[in-house]
């Protein structure tokens, strides 16, 4: 151990290459040291243990390994120096430190150097020369070169023949460096004295401790042959191709020997070769033919040397030497290693980014073993040369995960070889996603239509936005915008689904108070941060037949009787009155049509289709009755229609006091008398009965205005209410042509009276009092604590008046006034 530590030499240096060389000898033990690699390549021992260091060195054996802990390298397995490099000097081993995140590699030489291990050696143990006693002092004997496989001074040296009484030694160099090993006769032969001589030729090398290998001569002396065989040359040189057939005559060699007779029959035999060229040719004894006896391969051994001997049948003999080159033939293809790679790659990777680290090998020389390397076309990526042998596939062009989501990268390599061999490696890169697309939407505005009266959370429609990016990046949720609709939140108006994008109605929608609104539904995906986009989604409110036509004129009444007159004297299509209706609903919804549905006399009046004008069809005459009663349904378009009735009373006759004697015998006068009594007793027993408890208990005030507020609105006099002039008309015919004023009239007769107060909201009713010098309607504008709408007293106070008013119009002669401005039996055309 201690001889052997002396050997250990560490060469360290420090290139632009990155490349460090260490020197040690060969068969150390295992887990020897070799050298600090992290201290010597001036690297931290945490980037060899974080980057996954280790050690690549292609096809050959690992006999060196990294250990990332201490930053050193080992000797992994025992190094056979011979075994690996031969009788190449000098013997290195070479690999490289490939690092990750980011990729590196460094390259590291490791020498080794020999020890005396091999003591040299013959192949033969013994050998036998018959020779001829008649051989002249100076014949040479070639004898079997020794082999070591050690270099330097631990290989051969030199050679020892005993004894040397007969014989002695001769080294002849060559140029390549080799040796021949002759034996030379220095005293003649006497086959009479000494038949048999044996001789030990040693072979021994320089190392330390000296080793030696011994081969035995046994020498037959024969009777007088004076002429030996001659080569026609001494050194013959032939070529073979690599992967040649087995019996493929290489070269002939040729001899010639003067004698005849047995002496002259020349035998070819081989002599001595070096270790390479053993068994793999043989010679023809006869011929003198080398033929191939095994395959050779360019890439082990290139050359062969070995030693022809031709011998005669007495004993003599010459030797020439055979120098057979290998020619090189492409027969290795490209040989593609991956030493590290990514097998995924962001898609925001920036442009020069190191995908993969690629070593390619040719064990061909020459043009068969130039290699090009490329990659599929179209594609973002590069080969970049490096150094040696070793390519590094990097990112040429931007990445979109969204065009390719993954790349079949297919690595070629050619060599210049006739015909060039190529081998190939695809690679698979996924490309993760970065997320860098907003959603979209499928339109760049949504409108959609929904009947009203819906059922709240019925489905009204669905919104689509699409994301091109990859799984979490494109999930996209739906959210509704904060706004609102007429000052209300829009989430009170629909709602959507985060997942699906399906827009709800939360409320049910009623077209006459809504027609339309919008909102923004925002769509954003999962990404972090996440991106959004917006769109803009109107709701049509569809109308559906959901009211019925309202007539505004003549207003019906409970207990009122309304009527219009027409004089005898009225001609055909004389215009009795206007039916005025309207429909809420939309379009032909709201298309109203007027028809006579019952009447008195149907050969007297017609209804106007579309305009609800009530007309003579014919001169009145004086056989009509004077009460006419009309029944007028109007009916809207919609599907199913709707409609509605009116009951128009007309009046056939020329004077008023005419009209009322027909109207006295309606049927419902005695129930209205009846009630009308009821009701004067009752109002005062409940205004004696305020009187009393209004200042005692003010719940009882607020209940007993809540009861007379009923008893005295209620009326059963015929009213027809005033409109504002001008009232537009939704059928579409322009205002209402005729302004129409009416004023309340007391009759003559009591029992029809009524007594009404004027309030601020309808004074356009004007009751004339014959005992009065002014109009209630006058009376309600002075100033006093009548003014006081809340005030119990007012109440009390008026339903006193009302109640005398009443009596006393019962014994009061019967007195009618009647203002005819605009009046309730007139009319204007």
């Amino acid at each position: 151990l201690a001889f052997t530590l002396l050997f250990v030499t560490i060469l360290l240096f420090r290139a632009v290459s990155s490349q460090v060389s260490y020197s040690i000898p060969e068969e150390m033990a295992k887990g020897s040291l070799v050298g600090s690699v992290a201290q010597d390549l001036g690297l931290d021992v945490k980037r060899l243990r974080l980057g996954n260091g280790r050690v690549y060195s292609g096809d050959s054996s690992d006999y060196v390994e990294l250990n990332a802990e201490r930053g050193v390298l080992l000797v992994k397995e025992r190094i056979d120096r011979e075994a690996l490099c031969g009788d190449t000097t000098p013997c290195a081993l070479h690999f490289q430190i490939v690092l990750e995140n980011p990729m590196e590699f460094y390259s590291v030489t490791v020498e080794i150097t020999d020890i005396n291990d091999n003591a040299p050696t013959f192949e033969k143990a013994e050998i036998k020369f018959l020779i001829s006693e008649s051989s002249a002092v100076g014949a040479k004997f070639d004898l079997e070169r020794a082999v070591d496989l050690d270099v330097g001074i631990n290989t051969l040296q030199s050679y020892v023949l005993k004894p040397s009484g007969h014989f002695l030694l001769k080294l002849q160099n060559h140029a390549d460096g080799t040796k021949n090993v002759e034996m030379v006769l220095q005293k003649p032969l006497d086959r009479e004295k000494n038949e048999f001589i044996s001789l030990v030729l040693t072979a021994v090398d320089g190392g330390e401790p000296q080793m030696s290998g011994t081969m035995q001569i046994l020498i037959t002396v024969l009777d007088a042959n004076d002429n030996a065989p001659v080569f026609t040359q001494p050194i013959y040189k032939a070529t073979v191709s690599e992967n040649s057939a087995k019996g493929t005559v290489v070269t002939t060699v040729s001899a010639s020997d003067a004698d005849q007779g047995s002496n002259g029959r020349i035998t070819y035999s081989i002599s001595s070769t070096i270790e390479n060229a053993r068994g793999i040719f043989e010679v023809n004894a006869e011929s003198g033919e080398i033929t191939l006896k095994r395959d050779v391969d360019y890439e082990k051994v290139n050359s062969f040397q070995m030693n022809i001997r031709a011998s005669d049948d007495g004993g003599l003999e010459d030797s020439c030497k055979v120098t057979i080159d290998v020619i090189d033939v492409n027969d290795n293809q490209p040989n593609i290693q991956i030493i590290s790679k990514s097998n995924v790659i962001s898609e925001d990777a920036t442009l020069g980014t190191v995908v993969t680290m690629i070593n390619i090998e040719d064990a061909d020389s020459g043009d068969n073993g130039k290699v090009h390397c490329y990659i599929n076309e179209n594609i973002p990526f590069l080969m970049k040369y490096s150094t040696g042998e070793f390519y590094s596939l990097i990112t040429e062009n931007e990445l979109d995960r969204e065009i390719a989501s993954e790349y079949n990268i297919t690595v070629t390599c050619s060599d210049e070889g006739v015909p060039s061999l190529s081998s190939s490696v695809t690679l698979n890169l996924q490309i993760s996603d970065v997320n860098d697309n907003a959603p979209v939407f499928e339109r760049s505005s949504y409108e959609a239509y929904i009947v009203e009266n819906n059922t709240p959370g019925v489905s009204i429609f669905t919104v689509k936005a699409r994301d091109a990016d990859w799984k979490q990046n494109a999930r996209v949720s739906y959210i509704l915008e904060e706004s609102s609709v007429n000052g209300v939140p829009v989430s009170s108006y629909v709602s959507i689904s985060a997942d699906s994008g399906v827009i709800h109605a939360v409320r049910s929608f009623d077209y006459e108070q809504i027609k339309d609104f919008q909102f923004h539904v925002k769509a954003q995906d999962g990404g972090s941060p996440p991106l959004s986009s917006n769109v803009t989604v109107k709701i049509l409110i569809q109308d559906q037949n959901d009211n019925p036509p309202q007539v505004l004129y003549p207003v019906q009444t409970g207990g009122s009787m309304v009527a219009e007159m027409v004089p005898r004297s009225a001609d055909v299509g004389y215009l009795v009155t206007k039916v005025v209706a309207v429909d809420v609903d939309s379009g032909q919804n709201a298309w109203l049509s007027y028809k006579l549905q019952k009447a008195t006399d149907r050969a007297l009046f017609e209804v106007g289709l579309q305009n609800g004008e009530i007309r003579t069809i014919r001169q009145v005459t004086d056989k009509d009755a004077v009460k006419q009663r009309l029944t007028v349904i109007v009916e809207d378009n919609g599907q199913p229609s709707r409609s509605a009735t009116v009951i128009v009373n007309v009046a056939v006759a020329d004077s008023f006091p005419e009209v009322l004697s027909e109207f006295t015998d309606f049927p419902h006068d005695k129930e209205y008398n009846d009630n009308l009594t009821f009701y004067l007793v009752l109002a005062l027993a409940v205004v004696s009965f305020l009187f009393i408890t209004c200042l005692v208990v003010i719940i009882s005030v607020k209940i007993y205005r809540w009861r007379q507020s009923r008893i005295l609105y209620h009326s059963s006099l015929p009213v027809i209410p005033y409109y504002p002039p001008r009232y537009s008309d939704t059928l579409g015919t322009g205002t209402l042509p005729h302004v129409y004023n009416y004023e309340v009239c007391r009759t003559t007769d009591s029992r029809k009276s009524d007594c009404k107060l004027g309030r601020a909201g309808s004074q356009n009713v004007l009751i004339m009092d014959p005992s009065s010098s002014e109009t209630l309607q006058r009376i309600q504008s002075k100033k006093n604590i009548l003014d006081e709408p809340d005030s119990p007293l007012e109440v009390g106070y008026l339903s006193l008046i009302c109640a005398y008013k009443e009596l006393e119009e019962r014994w009061r002669p019967h007195m009618f006034s009647f203002n005819r401005r605009n009046s309730f039996w007139a009319q204007e055309h």
